[in-house]
């Protein structure tokens, strides 16, 4: 696949991600054990704000996959 285009579809691909991301980590951030406590919910948002990077990993390994070598 051509660099250029594994590229684009990546973006999307992220920017679909991150959307996903952040609607699921507000929905469950509202359920009372989260909500109602405010270092619970200080811890959440740490780990759902810093998440979201393991599943994004792949796919920027993808994007840039025949990059290095074409340059």
């Amino acid at each position: 696949m051509n660099p250029r285009i594994r590229k684009l579809i990546g973006t999307f691909a992220m920017f679909a991600l991150v959307i996903c991301w952040a609607l699921v980590a507000m929905a469950v951030a509202q359920f009372p054990p989260i909500f109602n406590n405010p270092w619970v919910s200080a811890l959440y948002y740490v780990v759902a704000g810093i998440g979201w990077v393991l599943p994004a990993m792949p796919l920027v390994k993808w994007m840039l996959k025949d990059s290095v070598r074409s340059h």
